[in-house]
């Protein structure tokens, strides 16, 4: 007596198999898991920047400004009053270079002014130390 176990098919054919095989899956899942560990510790690493350290405790007045304006025929005014020639505005530059904290130089030129004059006075100012000197007005030139 012969006894069929199992639910075999009557003319021989193997059953089908519905499962899924895992073991790639899992292996294919393990190996990213690994990469992931490998590579967390390389993106936590931190820029080292050297920042600058104040010395003296800032003051609560605003430093002076010093408004220097040039029109369009190349006459240099100093806070609204008109500069006689090159050497009075470096003697004027000299001063404010002079100063413990210097005043900012804010220096404004017209647009119809020659480039030269503007050079020349931004030269004086780096070459007698004023170390806060600034353009004003830019937005007459966009155009």
């Amino acid at each position: 007596m012969a006894m069929n176990v199992g639910s075999a098919s009557k003319s021989g054919e193997p059953e089908v198999m519905v499962e899924i095989n895992t073991t790639p899956l899992i292996d294919v899942m393990l190996v990213l898991l690994i990469m992931l560990i490998i590579t967390i510790p390389i993106q936590t690493h931190a820029v080292k920047l050297n920042m600058p350290i104040a010395n003296q405790p800032q003051s609560a007045t605003p430093p002076p400004v010093v408004a220097i304006d040039i029109d369009f025929d190349g006459t240099i005014l100093w806070d609204g009053q008109v500069v006689n020639g090159r050497a009075d505005l470096e003697n004027r530059l000299r001063g404010v270079a002079a100063m413990a904290d210097q005043a900012e130089v804010h220096l404004r030129p017209n647009k119809l002014v020659k480039y030269s004059t503007v050079a020349m006075v931004m030269a004086s100012a780096q070459r007698l130390g004023v170390n806060k000197i600034g353009l004003v007005g830019n937005e007459q030139f966009i155009n």
